[in-house]
């Protein structure tokens, strides 16, 4: 079913940009199964990314450069969408930027940086496509929470962006309440441990058995796993579920 929805609609994908991130798995994934695809992102990598999902997948993809914290970069690059793609049916908040500086040596600017990304770029790009969503009676918005949220910090950063990742998930379940009448779903995946650049880097040799530790599955979590989740979401067969948080997390936090 995500196919056929896929071969008439267009997902959002913000944070799309980096080969070994959350969003540039899921932008592949969902291409091979023919949706159109919006990514964007703050690096121009991502025009790149969607010309090479043109050439790979024969799908339309716009690949776009925005802050996604400004709503007059966002509003031009979802203009550019709506004008070459089919309508927009799913989002997919994925851009983030991480924080290991523990609270005690924080300052504001810290805050700042990381909830304007994280928490405002969440809201401003939901308001500038939900409104659509729900005025078509139909959308799937996924935004990517963290089980550091859960935990009072993760196993890299620590309370500023566990802040964060809390204000995207109390606004991702209020939002879900306010669209379900309009056919919109919002749900939350929560992942923890994943190799990504978010992590500081990539998660070497000599970084793994710290991370290791923690997780009872014995191993780390990919990109691929998370866009399976994230895919699963968007689909037609996901209508009943909204305002939920799915951890994915190999069993750091259970329940």
């Amino acid at each position: 079913m995500t196919e056929n929805v896929g071969r008439r609609r267009t997902a959002v994908i913000t944070g799309a940009a980096s080969r070994r991130g959350i969003g540039r798995a899921l932008a592949e994934r969902l291409a091979s199964a023919g949706w159109g695809l919006g990514l964007l992102d703050i690096d121009a990598e991502v025009e790149k990314a969607a010309a090479a999902l043109r050439a790979e997948h024969g799908v339309p993809a716009v690949g776009a450069v925005a802050d996604i914290a400004d709503p007059d970069s966002v509003h031009a690059a979802v203009c550019a969408f709506e004008a070459e793609l089919p309508p927009v049916a799913a989002l997919v908040n994925g851009a983030g930027v991480s924080s290991p500086v523990p609270f005690l040596e924080a300052d504001l600017a810290t805050w700042e940086r990381v909830m304007r990304t994280n928490a405002t770029g969440t809201f401003v790009v939901s308001r500038r496509i939900v409104p659509n969503m729900a005025e078509r009676g139909y959308g799937r918005v996924v935004s990517l929470g963290s089980t550091a949220m859960q935990n009072g910090g993760g196993t890299y950063s620590k309370s500023v962006y566990a802040a964060s990742k809390g204000a995207i998930e109390a606004f991702s379940r209020a939002l879900a309440l306010e669209v379900a009448p309009r056919g919109v779903t919002v749900n939350v995946v929560a992942p923890a441990t994943i190799d990504t650049d978010i992590m500081g880097g990539r998660i070497t040799d000599d970084r793994k058995p710290a991370f290791l530790a923690q997780l009872p599955v014995g191993r780390l979590g990919t990109t691929h796993d998370v866009a399976a989740l994230i895919e699963f979401l968007l689909g037609e067969e996901a209508g009943y579920i909204t305002g939920a948080t799915y951890n994915i997390n190999g069993g750091l936090r259970i329940g």
